[in-house]
């Protein structure tokens, strides 16, 4: 080499060398050089594509199966989806027998077979992602604690994010800031001031109701968009105060945010989020005006707070006053959220503080409908309590009957079917080394419904196995999980809790009431648990 190249000879010359190839290189054309990167480039990417699409999921295959766990195989690129969508569309078509609590075939078939087929923790896939399924509560409160932080939450796609960001989707140091911001906000003393906003929405819901009640003193409703709307109300109040109308306008565009989510979402084709489609674009533009109306009532009340205006009795109020004097765990000064912050944190209000509380109370409505002896319970504590008066902290504090009955709907209609996190390291749970990229599923439905933590009676409604606390209504002290576990327990669980108490009983005050006949029993699968075909009742005045 050294002699065809002229390396060795005594006159060779290093300038010379490079004067030689730069001229070699300019007889080769331009567009040759061009076309030669671009194919380097494109062969790059095609065989990072091949690596994402197949041989990433097929090593993680192998180092799941080499420990022993059993599940599907990977199909290339859609996984189990195809057969998640037919399992799920013939479920849709069937309904379920009146007093049938048994919803987990109905909501989660394809889950339910896997699990039955390959054991309580099994392999499946979301697209080319590994998905392990943990139905087990102790591992799944060891995973939802996080103490070593080796998992993360699974991230949305960034339109479904135009819905909220914030406390949810945040982790590290600035989810641990944020939560310091917020927690003051929903400490039990603040949350008894919100009683009045609170009451004041629920009584607006019976009397127009009452106002609906024909000449037998009976009116016919679909309930579940009367809670949205209940829920939406509170949150108006609760978070806005004195700006309850603009609040109310961001409710409206939010559920249709929801709406317009979830109809995207049916499509199923990926990408299909990015794309600008007619839909996307009016998410876009509602974005924009819920954004802007957020900053017009953040920078009024930041004026009034400046101005020494006493704004503390509603959630921005109190939210923004924790910003202001933020500090570590040293009581070091840090900087709070931005202006940008607060308004994501606003948005979360709306869309965790309205769907989930109107699911439970729709359900709590249906069931009691089909077993009327724990609505007549439930009433006569109430009447025990109130009479017919505006409830006070300190009863609602005292209601047994209606907490448990509250519990027993958690558990049986659980607003979320399961929680995801996704590893981000090698983590070793319960004998199995997950390696880093594998979506951890914990199905908080199937537990709930498992006869060995709940016994052989787990599909009927017993409100009464919680009478002697959470811990002792199962076999396994830490099953009940609705609202999450460590340290991204749901925040607001206490305010969700006294909402849902507060409209139940001022319901049971006014009225009794029984599924109309036009009610059919079958729950959407596609969603949070909502009632497939509406939830039909039928009220009666007492």
């Amino acid at each position: 080499f050294a002699l065809s190249t002229g390396l060795s000879s005594p006159n060779f010359s290093r300038e010379r060398m490079v004067l030689s190839t730069l001229m070699s290189a300019a007889s080769v054309p331009w567009s040759s050089l061009v076309c030669g990167t671009l194919g380097f480039v494109l062969l790059w990417q095609a065989s990072r594509l091949v690596d994402l699409l197949w041989w990433q999921p097929r090593r993680l295959e192998r180092a799941l199966r080499a420990q022993g766990l059993r599940g599907t195989s990977y199909r290339f690129v859609i996984g189990d989806m195809m057969d998640y969508r037919r399992r799920r569309k013939e479920a849709q078509s069937r309904s379920m027998p009146l007093r049938c609590h048994s919803i987990a075939p109905l909501v989660a078939p394809l889950l339910c077979d896997i699990v039955r087929e390959h054991g309580k923790t099994c392999m499946s896939w979301y697209a080319m992602y590994p998905k392990v399924t943990i139905h087990d509560p102790d591992l799944a409160k060891e995973v939802l604690s996080n103490k070593f932080g080796h998992f993360e939450k699974v991230k949305f796609p960034p339109l479904s994010r135009l819905l909220a960001a914030g406390l949810a989707e945040h982790e590290g140091e600035k989810w641990v800031k944020h939560r310091r911001i917020l927690n003051p906000a929903f400490h039990l003393e603040k949350l008894k001031l919100m009683l009045p906003a609170l009451s004041t929405s629920c009584e607006e819901l019976v009397n127009r109701w009452t106002r609906s009640l024909g000449s037998d003193g009976t009116y016919e409703l679909d309930v579940f968009p009367e809670f949205q709307r209940l829920t939406g109300d509170v949150i108006s109040r609760t978070a806005f105060g004195s700006n309850y109308l603009e609040g109310a306008r961001v409710f409206q565009l939010q559920s249709e945010q929801v709406e317009r989510i979830a109809g995207a979402w049916k499509i199923g084709i990926p990408g299909y989020l990015s794309l600008p489609t007619k839909n996307n674009r009016k998410m876009h533009q509602n974005n924009s005006e819920i954004e802007s109306i957020l900053h017009g009532l953040i920078g009024k009340r930041m004026q009034a707070m400046q101005e020494g205006e006493n704004t503390k009795e509603d959630l921005l109020g109190l939210m923004l006053e924790s910003n202001m004097r933020t500090s570590d765990d040293n009581g070091q000064s840090i900087s709070g959220m931005t202006i940008k912050e607060v308004v994501e944190e606003c948005k979360l209000f709306y869309l965790a503080g309205t769907e989930t509380t109107s699911i439970l109370l729709t359900w709590t409505m249906i069931v009691l409908s089909m077993h009327p002896e724990w609505q007549d319970r439930a009433r006569e504590e109430v009447i025990s309590l109130f009479g017919k008066n505006k409830l006070n902290y300190e009863g609602v504090n005292r209601l047994k009957t209606v907490t448990l009955i509250l519990y027993e709907v958690l558990r049986l209609y659980s607003p979320a079917v399961a929680f995801f996190r996704k590893t981000y390291k090698e983590m070793k749970i319960g004998g199995i080394t997950y390696p880093a990229g594998v979506l951890i599923e914990l199905p908080l439905l199937l537990m709930n419904h498992d006869p060995d933590i709940w016994g052989r009676d787990v599909h009927e409604f017993k409100p009464e196995r919680f009478t002697n606390g959470i811990s002792q209504a199962s076999k396994n002290p830490g099953a009940f999980l609705p609202f999450s576990w460590g340290p991204r327990i749901c925040i607001a669980q206490q305010f969700a809790l006294l909402e849902a108490k507060i409209a139940f009983c001022t319901i049971l005050q006014c009225f009794e009431f029984e599924l109309a006949p036009s009610y059919t029993h079958a729950v959407n699968n596609t969603r949070l648990m909502r009632p497939m075909h509406g939830a039909q009742i039928k009220l009666r005045a007492i």
